[in-house]
């Protein structure tokens, strides 16, 4: 081998990286004590950012895409150096790869409970947990604010910054919105936009953006729960007087069932009990008797008074009911008859 095979040796004419994990965020090209050749080819994937530090100094930022380093494609380089052997020359630079495809299924809860005033329950505590996703979209900030000069940097780094900045967000979303606790989880999309909105500026800063915030479940605490058991009960039983006629009954079938058993003849004897007492409240109960129906009157022919429609004579004056009653003086007359006989009017 030569010395110019010796030198060529020495230097990098190929720069890439194929990301074979998950979770990785940033990757420092391995050089190998190596210098980057000028005039190296240079492969960026999509979902990729190259980032050329030089000492200490964000030099160039490359997009997805295949380069061939020269002064034109590395014009804060060549401001930086002098080149005095020509576009061949080595240098010395640090190559960062930033990982800027999308994060999924990250899960975020609440470690405390949440604090929240209620209008039913008054003050209660509420724990939530659900989903994000996020990407890195200024790598240049990123670089400058969270991963340095790491060689490796992973999705742990800025998760924990990211969960406790959710949890915060989520707090402030739920005070504000005063939604009633029984009606948060017809709300949950709402929820999650609002507190989305909210998220997005607080991790801004950081070159970070959260695309997606979902909220799965708000759980009131066990004691509220059990509140809420106990009305739903309520509700399904509805009638309580025919209900605890039905436990008293299935609690003398019980202790009948139970032969001999001292438990059996307490739960009989409570039933029992409880039965009477429910028979005495029926029996006490004022009954309500059945009036009779009232009697057809008339009015009389010769006294006018109001007497039973079936009535022969009247019980006030004694005149004979039925017939036919003159038509001038009113009086009861025969049937058929042709001159009324007291005052010989014509029929």
């Amino acid at each position: 081998m030569g010395l110019f095979d010796m030198l060529k040796g020495q230097f990098i004419d190929v720069i890439e990286w194929v990301d074979a994990s998950s979770n990785t965020m940033v990757h420092r090209f391995d050089d190998g004590g190596k210098e980057i050749m000028m005039g190296a080819q240079l492969t960026v994937r999509e979902s990729q950012v190259a980032v050329f530090v030089n000492e200490g100094r964000i030099a160039d930022v490359f997009q997805p895409g295949r380069y061939e380093l020269s002064t034109q494609n590395m014009p804060i380089m060549t401001a930086l150096r002098s080149w005095k052997y020509g576009f061949n020359s080595p240098f010395k630079s640090e190559v960062y790869f930033v990982n800027t495809k999308q994060y999924l299924d990250l899960k975020w809860g609440t470690s405390n409970p949440v604090m929240m005033r209620d209008q039913d329950f008054g003050m209660i505590r509420l724990r939530a947990f659900g989903i994000y996703s996020f990407r890195v979209q200024d790598p240049v900030m990123f670089l400058k604010e969270v991963f340095g000069t790491s060689a490796l940097f992973t999705v742990e780094g800025v998760e924990g910054q990211i969960k406790r900045t959710i949890v915060s967000a989520l707090s402030d979303v739920l005070a504000q919105s005063n939604i009633p606790a029984l009606d948060l989880a017809a709300n949950y999309d709402e929820l999650s936009s609002k507190a989305l909105e909210l998220l997005m500026p607080r991790i801004a800063p950081l070159g970070l953006k959260l695309e997606t915030f979902l909220i799965e479940n708000i759980s009131l605490p066990e004691e509220v729960e059990k509140a809420m058991d106990r009305r739903t009960s309520m509700g399904v039983v509805g009638d309580l007087g025919k209900y605890t006629q039905f436990q008293a009954a299935e609690s003398m079938r019980d202790a009948a069932s139970s032969e001999g058993s001292m438990a059996g003849m307490g739960v009989g004897m409570g039933a029992g009990m409880a039965m009477g007492n429910m028979m005495q409240q029926a029996m006490n109960q004022p009954q309500s008797t059945p009036q009779a129906p009232q009697q057809a009157t008339v009015q009389c022919h010769n006294c006018q008074s109001q007497i039973p429609a079936d009535s022969k004579f009247c019980p006030v004056c004694g005149a004979k009911q039925g017939g036919a009653v003159c038509k001038s003086c009113g009086k009861s007359i025969e049937t058929g008859v042709k001159f009324c006989p007291e005052c010989g009017a014509q029929q």
